[in-house]
């Protein structure tokens, strides 16, 4: 299991990623996580409920970490590669953007050697669990007509981090959890 040990944000880099004006408008996202790397127990169980979400590998994804989350936006904590997959909790971004640390360290399965200080390739966010639900496995998901353009249900999606709309959070967290 990482731990917040991993997340490492200097303050240079946090105030140069900082969104700048009055208001922020919450966004909401689906982020995968293999249970035998981080389940929503590890994150329920980890010092302040958070876990650095490191090792991700997708350049789109990475974009969606680095351009679009911040601190307050919500997750829907989905378990994947496992023999039920599904959402299994709440959570919520903990921390803004910084470098993972991971890609600069030759002992990890995510070290990149192209990856430098000055110019790191990938970024990794905190994520603190709220709480645990009762799994929502896709097939489950797929019985709803709200929830038809969600990402993780199209066909070939391999993503581990996708946007969810405010409507679809909504029905799964007012309709689904409920």
């Amino acid at each position: 299991m990482r731990t917040l040990d991993a997340l490492h944000c200097d303050t240079a880099w946090r105030s140069a990623t900082q969104t700048f004006g009055k208001f922020k408008t919450v966004s909401y996202w689906l982020m995968k996580s293999e249970p035998g790397e981080c389940s929503i127990d590890d994150a329920l169980a980890a010092p302040g409920r958070t876990v650095p979400w490191s090792g991700v590998r997708n350049y789109q994804a990475r974009n969606y970490l680095r351009d679009s989350m911040r601190p307050g936006d919500g997750v829907l904590f989905f378990h994947s590669s496992c023999p039920k997959p599904g959402i299994a909790g709440i959570a919520e971004v903990a921390s803004a953007p910084c470098p993972d640390e991971t890609q600069f360290d030759p002992a990890s399965p995510y070290f990149d050697p192209k990856a430098t200080r000055i110019l790191p390739r990938w970024f990794q966010v905190g994520v603190r669990a709220l709480r645990k639900t009762p799994l929502i496995e896709l097939a489950e998901l797929r019985k709803h007509r709200p929830l038809a353009k969600l990402w993780v249900l199209r066909r070939g999606n391999r993503l581990s981090i996708t946007p969810v709309t405010a409507a679809e959070w909504r029905y799964i967290t007012g309709k689904l959890l409920a």
